[in-house]
């Protein structure tokens, strides 16, 4: 009675472990599967079973049997060593086969089989070739997408009062990195970003854009003055750039409330999207020569303040968007097509800019391409009080702000641009005409004056 208690007992706890190995069977046999039908050469089977069916129905012996070497070179594109001797083997027993049948003399029907032992011995060095390259540029594109992601940090969507998407596409696919180069970073200044196009591309194109993102992103923290971080940027690149190298970028920082600071080194002008949808590009006043070029030129950058309201979107961009082509080899209208997909949500806004420039260009870009767009949405203020809590701080907390903001909008210049309608938008967009840019303020480097205090609170 023991004994067949146990056995119960034994062949209850089997249960479990039956149920637990089933599951784990089951997976492994449809991931050998999956690999097996992975691995099978389909293409080449169909041209052998073609090749056999035609000569079953037609009997042409010799003139049909010969292309079966043609299998095994197929089938070192797509597969393996070992899928490529397997196709061999099925050609050559399939061949013997239909030579007997049709009566081929012997010395004939060695022949083609000679060929084709020949033909699969050279295509399955070749497949396993083709397999050790693609390895290495596996290895190399994982690289290059480490490099890629240290030198480009991700951004995130929201920093602070604004929201930013960011859109890359570097021209070289395969490597996946290239010589456009941004980045933003939330200093006890304000925010700062940074957006550049280095001359030249490929590896000596990455180091620089290297260079410029390091010191980029240790100025930002340490100089309280735009045209500072710009200086040292510039003083950088002079030492450790040939005389031929060179860098446009465009750095900006929102220091205070409604007012966005811009700095252009001869680099394409932003696009500032009004809260009422207008358009407008934001021109450099006195232009600047691109970074690393100064002591060519003696000229040294302005600084251009403009108002950035609630509900204001500011692009920055690099020259491989605006000058992609389509096949009447006309530019990409970039402000057309910023205004048309517009829209409160920046990543929805590049999501449909970038496919637009995709399809304008017929799919792939011949220059990197860099996008980002800073939103400041509406009413960002209220809702960070309304996130802050209740009761009487957050309450004079928030009126604090509400009356800052007030001050900012009144004290802040006021774009006044007579709007006019885009005959070949699909609805009612407003655009800006082209003439037509924000009134702003300018300083230069040599009136270069720190006014922020020392005990200024962090941003």
């Amino acid at each position: 009675m023991s004994q067949a208690r146990a056995h119960g007992d034994a062949h209850t706890a089997s249960h479990p472990i039956r149920s637990r190995v089933a599951p784990l069977r089951a997976f492994a046999q449809r991931r050998a599967g999956a690999q097996l039908a992975a691995g099978v050469p389909v293409l080449p089977l169909l041209f052998i079973s073609v090749i056999a069916l035609v000569d079953l129905v037609g009997g042409a012996g010799m003139v049909w049997l010969s292309l079966l070497a043609a299998a095994p070179a197929l089938a070192a594109t797509t597969n393996g060593p070992r899928g490529v001797f397997c196709t061999g083997l099925l050609g050559a027993v399939l061949g013997t086969r239909l030579g007997i049948r049709d009566g081929v003399p012997v010395s004939e029907l060695a022949a083609v089989l000679s060929a084709l032992a020949a033909v699969t011995v050279a295509s399955g060095l070749a497949s396993s070739l083709r397999g050790r390259r693609e390895r290495v540029l596996a290895a190399v594109r994982s690289v290059a997408e480490a490099a890629q992601h240290a030198l480009l940090t991700p951004i995130p969507e929201t920093v602070g009062p604004f929201r930013v998407a960011v859109r890359y596409s570097a021209a070289a696919a395969e490597a996946r990195i290239g010589g456009d180069l941004y980045a933003l970073v939330s200093t006890p200044y304000g925010i700062r970003l940074i957006v550049g196009d280095v001359r030249g591309k490929g590896l000596p194109a990455v180091g620089t854009a290297a260079l410029v993102l390091g010191v980029f992103r240790e100025a930002a923290y340490d100089e309280p003055d735009l045209l500072a971080v710009v200086g040292r940027i510039e003083r950088s690149l002079a030492r450790n750039l040939g005389g031929d190298d060179f860098v446009t970028a465009v750095v900006a920082g929102y220091g205070r409330a409604g007012h966005l600071e811009v700095v252009n080194c001869g680099h394409a002008p932003p696009l500032l999207v009004r809260a009422s949808g207008g358009v407008v590009a934001v021109d450099p006043v006195h232009p600047a020569p691109p970074l690393g070029l100064r002591a060519l030129s003696g000229e040294v950058p302005s600084l251009q303040v403009l108002p950035f309201a609630d509900g204001d979107q500011l692009l920055l961009y690099t020259d491989g968007v605006t000058e992609a082509r389509n096949h009447d080899r006309e530019f990409y209208p970039l402000a057309e097509g910023l205004a048309r997909h517009v829209t409160e949500e920046p990543a929805r806004t590049l999501d449909a800019l970038h496919d637009e420039l995709l399809a304008y260009v017929g799919g792939r870009l011949h220059d990197d391409a860099a996008l980002l767009l800073l939103s400041k949405p509406a009413a960002s203020r209220a809702t960070a009080a309304a996130e802050a809590g209740s009761g009487p701080d957050a309450a004079g907390s928030a009126a604090v702000d509400a009356v800052d903001a007030v001050d900012s909008r009144e004290s802040a210049p006021v774009v006044s641009a007579p709007v006019v309608s885009d005959p070949g938008a699909s609805g009612p967009v407003a655009f800006e005409p082209a003439g037509a840019r924000p009134r702003v303020t300018e300083r230069t480097a040599s009136d270069l004056v720190v006014s922020r205090p020392s005990g200024a609170e962090p941003f």
